[in-house]
């Protein structure tokens, strides 16, 4: 929601606000380009050779379930990501550690609280407190539906493993 701010005296535009789900979805492309810079600092994260699209690809939902999340009413139970979930999966098949897929994560935030604070001047400070609270809650949420996949798809692998070498 864009917030047109009036004068008293002569109804001049003094300026915008935007709410903080509006900044972050219109600048997701660039904050997806930042994350992508920031893992490319990260040996640990750039010794899985990935595609720009395999390395990003799940950004989008991620940040899309961020942004719904942030436009729920106060007191909404917010929905499980399924984004967050298919991409545990997925880092598993792609050999990433748990502590790489917590690090992605925390560059994330990381990612989100600088778009924020790139855009101090557009922001409706009146609910930016509680809507970075509702981030790092979401964020973190994502990052535990990632971890709860990441592991079943490891104890499958694992079961597979060890069945075949049971005798019948």
């Amino acid at each position: 929601m864009i917030m047109i701010t009036h004068s008293k005296n002569n109804g001049t535009r003094l300026g915008t606000t935007e709410s903080v789900a509006d900044i972050l979805e219109r600048e997701l492309d660039p904050l997806i380009h930042d994350w992508m810079q920031l893992v490319e600092k990260q040996d640990d994260l750039m010794a899985i050779t990935l595609g720009y699209e395999d390395r990003t690809g799940h950004l989008p939902k991620l940040l899309r379930d961020v942004i719904t999340r942030l436009r729920l009413d106060a007191g909404t139970k917010a929905p499980i990501s399924v984004a967050a979930s298919h991409h545990g999966e997925l880092r598993r098949k792609q050999g990433y550690s748990v502590a790489m897929v917590v690090e992605e994560s925390r560059l994330l935030q990381v990612c989100l609280f600088t778009t924020l604070h790139k855009n101090t001047n557009r922001l409706e400070y009146s609910k930016l407190l509680p809507d970075v609270v509702i981030i790092a809650d979401e964020v973190d949420a994502q990052l535990k539906q990632q971890m709860l996949r990441y592991m079943v798809a490891n104890a499958v692998e694992h079961q597979a493993g060890v069945s075949k070498f049971r005798p019948n």
